[in-house]
C-alpha cells in the first residue's frame, strides 16, 4: 500500500493546534451553542429551566455536566420540526431516520450547516488518504439516510470527482470502479465484502483494482475485517463515524498514517463519555457511553446527546484532537443490519399490524457468507389457520418490514405457541453469528 500521509501544510491549522487553543475555541463556541438552543428551541428552554441551569452558568468546559441530556425520544416527541432553532424557511435540507413508533427522528440544516458538514467530511477524507482530484465511488445509500449525501458533498468540497452510485447492483459497482478508475470507495464494510466477492466472481484480481482508500462507516467493524479488506484490495481501510442527530458522517475519522482510533473534530463537536447507568461524566480512558454537544450547528443544535455507543476517549496522536476508540457496542438493544438501524420494537410494530399473526416473536441473527442476516420467528394467531393462510401472513409481514423498516429479512412462521416464551424479560434477540 502507498504511503498516503498528508503533508503538514495540507492540514487545517486547528488539527495541529495546542490543547489550550482547542479548549478556548470550544468554550467560546459552547457558550454560543447553549444560548442559541435555549433562546430558540422550546424543548431546551424547558429542560434547562427544569434542571435549574442557564447558559450563563457555563464558565468552564466541565460545567457542561450541569446541563440535561438529550435522548432520541426527545426528538420523536418534537416531531417533525420542534427541535429546529431557525425559521423553517432557512432550512435547506432535511434528513430523517426510521422511528420505532412510526415517527422518524428529523434533523435539519441551514446552508452554513451544509458547508460545515461538507468541511468535516472533506477533512475526514483527507485524513483517510483521499486527495483533491481523486475519483470517489460513493456506495452509501442516498436519500433520507445521511450517508450518501454526506459523503458526496464532502468529496466535492475536497475537490474530488464523485461517482454517486448508491447501494445495490453489485456487478455494476465493480464495472464502474474499474471503468471510472475510482481510487476511493465510501461504503459500509459489510457491503465492501460483497463487492470483494463480486470481483472474484467476475474473475478479477481485486489487488489490481484502482482502489487505494476505503472509507467505511454506518456499522461496527473489526480490525480483523480491516486486515482482510486491506490484504484483498491492497488498499487502506479507514473508519469514519457519525450519526444524523449530531451531523451525519464526518463527526470523527481515523487517520491513514496511524489507524489507531477516530479523531473527533472537536472544533465542531464536544465529546463526553458517561456512565450509562448514572450519567456521571467519566475521565478520558474509561469506557462508557458517548455523548456529543454540537458547537456550530445553526438549524439543529444538539446538547449532550446520548448516542448509546460505547467507547472511550484517548489523547490525540496524528492530530491534536482527542480520539474515540472503535465503538465496542451499544448500551441499548439496537441491531445494525447491513448498515440499517433496526430496533425490535420496529419489528413488533409491523407484526402487530399484520393480520393472522400473534404478538410473540423472536429475532435470530445469523451470517450468510459475509453478510449478516435476520430471521423473524413468528407464530399464527390463536385459532384455526391453514398453512396457506399462515404463509400469506408471513409474506405480508416480510413486505411490511422491507417497506417500512428498510431491511430484507426472512420470516419463519410457526403454529400458535411455536415461539419460545420466557419467564421474565422476553428474549427478543438470539445471536447465532460466529463469534470472534
Amino acid at each position: 500500500m502507498r504511503d498516503l500521509t498528508p503533508k503538514p501544510s495540507d492540514l487545517d491549522p486547528i488539527e495541529t493546534a495546542s490543547r489550550d487553543e482547542i479548549a478556548a475555541l470550544q468554550l467560546d463556541r459552547l457558550r454560543w451553542s447553549l444560548a442559541h438552543a435555549y433562546e430558540n428551541v422550546a424543548h431546551y428552554r424547558r429542560a434547562f429551566d427544569a434542571g435549574g441551569v442557564h447558559p450563563d452558568d457555563l464558565h468552564e468546559l466541565s460545567d457542561l455536566a450541569k446541563f440535561p441530556f438529550t435522548v432520541k425520544q426527545d426528538l420523536r416527541d418534537n416531531y417533525p420540526f420542534g427541535m429546529f432553532a431557525v425559521p423553517r424557511d432557512r432550512i435547506v435540507r432535511v434528513h430523517a431516520s426510521s422511528g420505532t413508533t412510526g415517527r422518524p427522528t428529523v434533523v435539519g440544516y441551514t446552508a452554513r450547516d451544509i458547508d460545515t458538514w461538507a468541511t468535516v467530511v472533506a477533512r475526514s477524507m483527507r485524513a483517510a488518504g483521499t486527495r483533491p482530484g481523486d475519483v470517489v465511488h460513493v456506495a452509501y445509500g442516498y436519500g433520507l439516510f445521511t450517508g450518501g449525501l454526506g459523503a458526496h458533498y464532502g468529496a466535492e468540497k475536497l475537490g474530488c470527482t464523485v461517482v454517486p452510485v448508491s447501494g445495490g447492483m453489485t456487478p455494476r459497482q465493480v464495472q464502474l470502479i474499474e471503468d471510472f478508475g475510482a481510487s476511493t470507495i465510501m461504503v459500509t464494510p459489510s457491503y465492501a465484502l460483497s463487492i470483494l466477492d463480486e470481483y472474484r466472481e467476475q474473475g478479477r484480481d481485486p489487488r489490481e483494482s484502482p482502489l487505494t482508500v476505503g472509507i467505511f462507516g454506518a456499522e461496527p467493524w473489526t480490525n480483523a475485517m480491516r486486515q482482510e479488506i486491506e490484504q484483498a484490495f491492497d488498499m487502506h481501510a479507514v473508519d469514519i463515524y457519525g450519526l444524523s442527530e449530531v451531523m451525519g458522517p464526518g463527526v470523527a475519522s481515523e487517520c491513514v498514517e496511524t489507524k489507531d482510533g477516530l479523531h473527533i473534530w472537536e472544533d465542531h463537536f464536544y465529546p463526553e463519555v458517561i456512565d450509562p447507568a448514572t450519567g456521571a461524566v467519566l475521565p478520558d480512558g474509561e469506557i462508557g457511553e458517548l455523548v456529543f454537544t454540537s458547537l456550530t450547528k445553526e438549524a439543529f443544535p444538539i446538547i449532550r446527546y446520548r448516542t448509546r455507543d460505547l467507547t472511550r476517549l484517548l489523547p490525540g496522536t496524528a492530530r491534536s484532537m482527542r480520539r474515540m476508540e472503535k465503538v465496542t457496542g451499544r448500551s441499548d438493544d439496537m441491531i445494525i443490519l447491513r448498515g440499517v438501524n433496526v430496533f425490535p420494537t420496529q419489528i413488533e410494530e409491523q407484526l402487530m399490524a399484520t393480520k393472522g399473526l400473534g404478538p410473540h416473536f423472536q429475532l435470530e441473527l445469523t451470517r450468510e457468507g459475509r453478510m449478516d442476516a435476520m430471521t423473524v420467528h413468528v407464530e399464527a394467531a390463536e385459532g384455526p389457520m391453514g398453512s396457506d393462510a399462515l404463509t400469506a401472513a408471513a409474506d405480508a409481514l416480510k413486505r411490511r418490514i422491507k417497506e417500512r423498516v428498510g431491511v430484507t429479512v426472512e420470516i419463519a412462521a410457526h403454529g400458535s405457541g411455536g415461539v419460545p416464551r420466557s419467564q421474565g424479560k422476553a428474549v427478543r434477540i438470539v445471536d447465532n453469528r460466529p463469534k470472534g
